[in-house]
């Protein structure tokens, strides 16, 4: 149910009856600017407040004629106001309407992501105090590195998140821009003070200069914004589906009663929702690419950036609208295992206390070069061999020369690891 409300909220942000929408209230709000100009008489304003109105199935049909959908509209609306129709849409270009009413769509986008990204952010922050001291490996390239704990591994989430969230709110401000100063940007034909009324009343900003059109590297902040955060996702479904490997399983997402994994193998528990925000994000990624694409247009204007937008606005917004409503009730039900975390941290045997070791005989005099070639023909030994780490340096000479077998188990002291826990957590400001 929540994914039909969401969505519905997005689709309609970017419905055709959405966008005739503002256009009708830019042209009513020019209208009214000229008004106050002297322009356009009162009587005449009044009738245009009134009777200004679309019927989209007559645009449809107008458009089918004109091949233009803003004469198809403009001439739509005509129809309603009578005489009163040659002030409409004086002195503006048909990008006047579209840009303008493009800002406005994409900062309502940015609205509704932004909420979700803010649901998100609260249930990422209750994870990471959750798990703050749930002991697990940290790996890198894959291997067993050396322990920390799952909340740390979700705080690194929350605090990228949190990141994002300002780069949306950046992004939204950098689309709350409108455009109305005609066909070449010069107010040949409109003074600008249309353009500053028309803005205030939409609570945007006129742009400081513009050709026929707002230029296109506002829109590709706002588009590459939403694959960087869709990125972000990735990053975390990626990491839930390495977790959730069968010879891993520290954690798994949701599976819920009645849930199919395979249609071959009962057995199955898949990580589908996280596959699925992994392969959308490398749809938002194609379109910030083709968002880049848009910027270099003919001298003033030519038309190559409109059908990319059409297509990579309404779908990058509605797919990172998807993804966030996707992968909430997955953190929010995120199954945890942390005793396959402990299983985990000891499959090397003692290995990942072994930059430890090799510090504490260097505390005792042991240059590093000649610590560190110790120490790494120890843990060979574990590899190639059955025995623990500990015991091959109980065993070893060199190291005993050294440390005393109470030292060397104090190197293996988990808590050693996660000492500074505490105060990561408040610089993430997690406290």
């Amino acid at each position: 149910m929540i994914d039909r409300y969401t969505l519905s909220k997005m689709g309609n942000v970017w419905s055709e009856k959405r966008k005739f929408e503002i256009m009708l209230q830019i042209e009513v709000l020019a209208c009214e600017a000229m008004c106050k100009l002297g322009q356009i008489p009162k009587k005449s304003m009044e009738k245009i407040k009134k009777t200004a109105k679309f019927d989209i199935d007559e645009v449809r049909k107008l458009e089918e004629k004109t091949k233009h959908d803003v004469v198809a509209f403009i001439n739509n609306v005509g129809q309603y106001l009578g005489t009163e129709a040659r002030y409409l849409h004086m002195g503006l270009t048909s990008s006047d309407l579209l840009d303008t009413s493009l800002s406005v769509q994409c900062v309502e986008a940015s609205d509704i992501l932004l909420g979700d990204m803010r649901r998100l952010l609260l249930i990422l922050k209750q994870k990471a105090k959750k798990y703050k001291d749930t002991p697990c490996i940290a790996r890198t390239h894959g291997v067993h590195a050396e322990p920390t704990t799952f909340g740390l591994k979700v705080a690194v989430w929350f605090d990228e998140m949190r990141r994002n969230v300002d780069r949306m709110e950046q992004a939204r401000e950098m689309m709350r821009f409108g455009k109305l100063s005609g066909a070449v940007g010069t107010f040949a034909n409109i003074d600008p003070s249309v353009e500053e009324y028309v803005c205030e009343k939409l609570m945007l900003k006129p742009a400081n200069i513009a050709t026929q059109i707002i230029q296109r590297d506002h829109h590709c902040q706002f588009v590459t914004t939403l694959a960087l955060v869709g990125s972000t996702l990735n990053k975390i479904a990626t990491e839930i589906r390495l977790l959730q490997k069968t010879e891993v399983l520290e954690v798994e997402e949701p599976f819920f009663k009645g849930q199919i994994g395979s249609s071959a193998m009962p057995h199955k528990r898949n990580p589908v929702t996280c596959e699925r925000i992994s392969g959308l994000s490398r749809i938002l990624r194609a379109n910030a690419q083709a968002a880049f694409e848009n910027i270099t247009l003919w001298h003033e204007r030519d038309i190559s950036h409109s059908s990319v937008e059409r297509i990579i606005l309404p779908d990058s917004t509605i797919a990172l609208d998807y993804m966030l409503n996707k992968i909430i009730p997955i953190i929010d039900g995120l199954l945890v295992y942390p005793k396959n975390m402990i299983i985990s941290l000891s499959k090397t045997r003692g290995l990942i206390y072994s930059q430890r070791v090799l510090l504490e005989l260097m505390k005792k005099g042991v240059a590093r070069e000649a610590a560190y070639e110790i120490i790494q023909e120890c843990a060979m030994q574990v590899w190639q061999e059955t025995s623990d780490f500990k015991d091959i340096l109980y065993r070893d000479r060199r190291v005993r020369k050294y440390l005393k077998p109470g030292e060397i188990d104090a190197c293996f002291d988990i808590k050693y690891y996660t000492r500074f826990t505490d105060r990561i957590y408040k610089r993430v400001g997690l406290k």
